[in-house]
């Protein structure tokens, strides 16, 4: 399917590993430009060198700044004034039980998984309302819905930003710009494969994999992790002219884990 991103211009936060590398390499396959966005210089170049290994034409442009701070996001605005495509995808997590948990991990956590998003949003949307086009998704989880014990203040981040996701919705109307949130499940990426392998020390990781999903998320239909190419193509779908009709929406990529209907 081809998405029509060839004139829309990315900025895909944290992208320079994991779910919002392959986000970044999804849109760079669907002709988009395609800002990579890491804390350094070094992970940056190496992102953007594996996705022109997959996509030697993709058009990419550099972004050293840690957006999980103020003075990040203001160094993001001023190298790229406008975009068409916000991915907010920046976010950290931590097992942490509720009663070990600082008031400097909840800050801390809010800090990059909220006010990261907020920021951004804040310049960009405002461009993209004046043009009358544009697209910006929110990265939440399965955790924003479901909330895991063992992760309370990432979990409660994740639900927040889906009440902001939908309250900016609430001021495209009548233009053709979005906001809706992706909700991925587990997903395969490094970070995540360090920590069950914390959980699950001396084991294989088809093994590890396996015994997470059986008494950590149990409720899984697909009983796997997920590929983080597969998120993308929910998120690049989410970011083209063909899902105008999807705005203010929580779409759920989590594998079916979450025992809803809505």
């Amino acid at each position: 399917m081809k998405l029509g991103l060839e004139r829309s211009t990315a900025l895909v936060t944290a992208s320079s590993g994991g779910i919002g590398l392959e986000i970044a390499r999804t849109l760079a396959a669907e002709g988009a430009t395609v800002v990579v966005n890491g804390r350094s210089d070094k992970t940056v170049a190496q992102a953007i060198a594996s996705i022109r290994a997959t996509h030697p034409e993709a058009k990419l442009i550099a972004l050293a700044a840690d957006n999980g701070t103020a003075e990040g996001c203001v160094a993001t605005i001023k190298q790229l004034p406008e975009v068409d495509i916000l991915v907010n995808n920046l976010g950290i997590y931590e097992a942490v039980g509720f009663f070990e948990e600082s008031d400097a991990d909840w800050q801390r956590l809010f800090e990059v998984n909220v006010m990261s998003g907020v920021r951004l949003a804040r310049h960009y949307l405002r461009g993209m309302l004046a043009r009358g086009d544009g697209r910006v998704v929110f990265i939440s989880s399965e955790s924003g819905v479901s909330p895991a014990p063992e992760m309370a203040h990432y979990s409660a981040t994740k639900t927040m930003q889906l009440g902001i996701s939908r309250a900016l919705a609430e001021l495209t109307k009548g233009t053709r710009v979005t906001v809706n949130s992706v909700l991925p499940g587990p997903t395969r990426t490094e970070s995540v494969e360090k920590f069950m392998a914390d959980l699950f020390p001396g084991l294989g990781p088809d093994e590890i994999s396996k015994r997470f999903i059986a008494e950590n998320r149990p409720t899984s239909l697909i009983g796997r992790l997920i590929d983080p190419s597969e998120i993308a193509d929910v998120v690049a779908f989410v970011c083209s002219a063909r899902a105008a009709i999807i705005n203010g929406a929580a779409i759920r990529a989590e594998g079916g884990l979450v025992r809803s209907v809505f």
